[in-house]
C-alpha cells in the first residue's frame, strides 16, 4: 500500500464573499471525490475570501498507481478556470514497518 498527502494553495480571483468562494470550491472539490474516489476537504483559509487550502488523500495499491492519481489530481485543478492553482505540494507518507 502506498499513502501520499497533498495540500493545494488556491487563489479564488473572482469571489468576494466567502458564499461566492464556496460555490467555486464545491464543484472543483466534488468533481476530484467523485472521479478519483479521493478524500478532500478544505483545510486552510477557510475564512479568506480568495484564499483556499485544500488536502487531498491518496491511498494505491502500488507506486506506479500511486503517481497516476497524483497526476490526474494536479490536471483536475490545471483545469479550473474559476480558480488559480497557486501551490501543488506532494507528501509520501511511510507505510507503518518500512
Amino acid at each position: 500500500m502506498k499513502v501520499a498527502a497533498i495540500k493545494i494553495e488556491l487563489h479564488v480571483g473572482e469571489a468576494q464573499s466567502l458564499k461566492e468562494k464556496r460555490a467555486v470550491l464545491r464543484p472543483v472539490i466534488e468533481g476530484l471525490r467523485n472521479g478519483l474516489s479521493v478524500s478532500v476537504a478544505e483545510v486552510e483559509h477557510q475564512n479568506t475570501w480568495q484564499r483556499s487550502g485544500i488536502g487531498v488523500a491518496l491511498v494505491a495499491r502500488d507506486m506506479s498507481e500511486l503517481e497516476r492519481m497524483i497526476d490526474q489530481t494536479r490536471r483536475h485543478f490545471d483545469r479550473q478556470l474559476r480558480c488559480e492553482m497557486v501551490a501543488f505540494t506532494v507528501r509520501h507518507m511511510e507505510e507503518p514497518g518500512e
